[in-house]
């Protein structure tokens, strides 16, 4: 499987938090060849089960990665002198620093282009001259007239950022959406890896809907899958220029495990023996209070699920230019296979008993 082209699929596939149909579509026909049912729920999430070897009843083993983007939304259509333009919002957290300048798709009756626009810094007044625009600046221009745009878009159109996947040194590559296709790609390569292994669980896979707005299909999903244990697979902070905190790890140094309070930790422990039997490079960084991620929603379904989280380093997360290194994604696929393979019927009760002979 070629990293760089699922990543550049994925990632240039649009799906903003709300709107995901495109990414559904494109996730369930990447999953479908390496599983043996594969389904969407009534709010778009995908789910592909592989059966486990194991006499039934089988335990559960859920995989979350969501599959939503950040974006922008339409809050009004404007008529300037004959001209159209938008004004727009955030959905999902978008850093609004590089905003100014950036090409965008809008998705209204069908799909147009258009660049994120705003007066000049030298037409504004001079004490707002070295600020970074805000929303209430921002227009999208996509270049039409007026009437034409007050015809094909409307109020709630949902836009995303046209960037396409580029090549850096390294291994690296660059683009939008990598948060989190990014772990939609390790699930994959995960998933084609399982296929020539025994696993004794039953492993179900979910790409997650809305998760940058309110980690709704990590909510839902582990609602009605009620699995036995689950792992997230999401990004985290990368170090970068200006960064030197000694707890954020280096692109290309492999898969973070989260610890903390949305973390079990016999599925922490679980996962760091699996990437010691591979040999396999991984970092470890903590959480005080939520995790910020699906784990959160996969934890406290019905009555509790023993959770895991994965992460991959990027720089530059929420932004049109987030950057991962391929070795990242494919080293954590790796793990998440290695993990499912050694999961036997006492893999339960052996990390229920750890938690209280460690207390």
């Amino acid at each position: 499987m070629d990293t760089y082209k699922l990543l550049k699929k994925l990632t240039e596939t649009p799906g903003p938090s709300g709107r995901e149909k495109r990414i559904i579509n494109l996730v369930s026909e990447l999953w479908e060849p390496y599983v043996d049912t594969i389904s969407t729920d009534r709010l778009g999430s995908v789910f592909a089960t592989k059966l486990g070897s194991e006499k039934e009843p089988r335990c559960k083993l859920l995989l979350a990665s969501h599959i939503d983007e950040i974006g922008l939304m339409v809050t009004e259509v404007i008529d300037h002198e004959g001209h159209g333009f938008l004004h727009v919002i955030n959905v999902g957290g978008v850093d609004i620093r590089p905003l100014y300048a950036q090409e965008v798709t809008v998705h209204g009756s069908k799909d147009l282009f258009g660049v994120l626009s705003a007066l000049p810094s030298r037409m504004l007044p001079e004490e707002r001259r070295s600020n970074a625009y805000g929303f209430e600046d921002l227009v999208v221009d996509t270049g039409l007239p007026a009437e034409s745009v007050q015809e094909l878009v409307e109020v709630g159109d949902f836009i995303t950022f046209r960037q396409p996947m580029r090549k850096l040194l390294a291994n690296n590559v660059t683009g939008k959406a990598v948060d989190n296709r990014a772990s939609v790609a390790a699930v994959t390569i995960c998933l084609e890896q399982l296929n020539g292994r025994q696993h004794d669980w039953d492993v179900v896979a979910v790409g997650t809907v809305q998760e940058e707005t309110r980690l709704l299909g990590a909510f839902t999903g582990a609602f009605s899958q009620q699995p036995d244990a689950a792992v997230a697979l999401d990004v985290t902070f990368a170090r970068g220029a200006g960064l030197s905190e000694k707890n954020v790890p280096e692109l290309g140094s492999g898969p973070v495990l989260d610890i903390g309070p949305n973390v079990h930790p016999g599925i922490y422990q679980a996962l760091k023996d699996a990437a010691n039997a591979l040999e396999l490079e991984v970092s470890s960084t903590i959480h005080t209070r939520g995790s910020g991620t699906d784990a959160f929603g996969l934890q406290v379904a019905r009555s509790g699920v023993p959770t895991g989280l994965i992460s991959m380093p990027i720089r530059y997360m929420h932004t049109m230019v987030e950057t991962i290194s391929t070795k990242d994604v494919e080293r954590a696929g790796r793990l998440l296979a290695e993990f499912i393979t050694s999961l036997d019927g006492e893999f339960l009760d052996g990390i229920a008993r750890a938690m209280m002979e460690n207390e």
